[in-house]
């Protein structure tokens, strides 16, 4: 029929439909047991590709999830995702970073209860190696390891639900 999208277009729309029906699902799950599907990382590989205008790796052990295009091209994207709940009184952590890791950039999306995008934040390999040779020399810190206050801290506001992708608002280096 001369009325249906394109194949591609098709399972682009498929694909939406099924990380809302996903979202919908993992926000359920935790409001009726308390508990969190482990599906965080997917949707936020999902989000931060479409937004960002990256090519997602089929190949997870490569130890980056994305390609760059446009004004990231050919950087390898590691892509972190949190939800943040509104209950919740810990201080949510990023994970382990490998700081000797095949990627040229982390990108963290962070999520509300409902598991929809709020912020996304990037940093580069250098800030996030700076960041973490400065917490190895603390007592009991794990390498690696990372607070999504401190990458907040260390990165740039990349995208907020409000305003979409944020080019060139603010960079966090110093200035002459």
């Amino acid at each position: 029929m001369a009325d249906n999208p394109p194949k591609k277009e098709q399972d682009l729309y498929s694909i939406d439909l099924l990380m809302q029906q996903t979202r919908q699902l993992a926000a359920r799950y935790r409001q009726t047991t308390g508990n969190t599907l482990p599906i965080t990382g997917e949707i936020a590989r999902f989000d931060v590709a479409k937004v960002l205008n990256l090519t997602l790796s089929d190949d997870l052990t490569l130890g980056y999830d994305a390609i760059g295009n446009a004004k990231r091209t050919r950087l390898k994207i590691l892509i972190k995702g949190r939800v943040i709940f509104e209950d919740s009184h810990s201080s949510p952590r990023l994970g382990q970073l490998n700081p000797d890791g095949r990627w040229d950039r982390v990108v963290m999306v962070l999520f509300d209860d409902d598991y929809q995008p709020v912020e996304m934040y990037e940093a580069t390999a250098d800030d996030i190696s700076l960041a973490l040779d400065a917490k190895a020399e603390s007592k009991n810190k794990k390498r690696g390891a990372m607070s999504v206050a401190q990458f907040k801290i260390i990165g740039e506001l990349v995208w907020t639900k409000q305003d979409g992708e944020i080019s060139d608002v603010w960079v966090n280096h110093d200035h002459e």
